[in-house]
């Protein structure tokens, strides 16, 4: 009866693992998008910024039909665009700034 009860709960644990590593890595995803948009993204990057958004949204949609792995997989590819949105558009705004005049 004990095994049957630690197979039963090993299970449930498994089971709860994809709701939580899921959860975790839409909310990095969303970290990394609320960056980009602070650097300026959606003006110096619109491409990243774009395929950031939609991928997230994508991760959101398959999270909700409880294909939890492939909800890890799109906020994975959001977190990789809106983190290249961010680098570029710091990097797009820096190169657009004058220097200071010397006073």
């Amino acid at each position: 009866m004990k095994r049957v009860l630690g197979l039963f709960a090993a299970g449930a644990t498994a089971l709860a693992c994809g709701p939580v590593q899921s959860t975790a890595y839409l909310l990095d995803a969303d970290v990394q998008i609320q960056a980009a948009r602070t650097a300026g993204a959606e003006r110096y990057a619109p491409y990243e910024w774009t395929s950031a958004n939609l991928y997230l949204r994508k991760a959101r949609e398959e999270v909700g039909y409880s294909d939890f792995q492939a909800g890890v997989d799109f906020a994975e590819k959001a977190s990789k665009y809106a983190n290249e949105a961010r680098e570029k558009s710091l990097a797009a705004a820096s190169a657009e700034t004058p220097p200071e005049p010397n006073q």
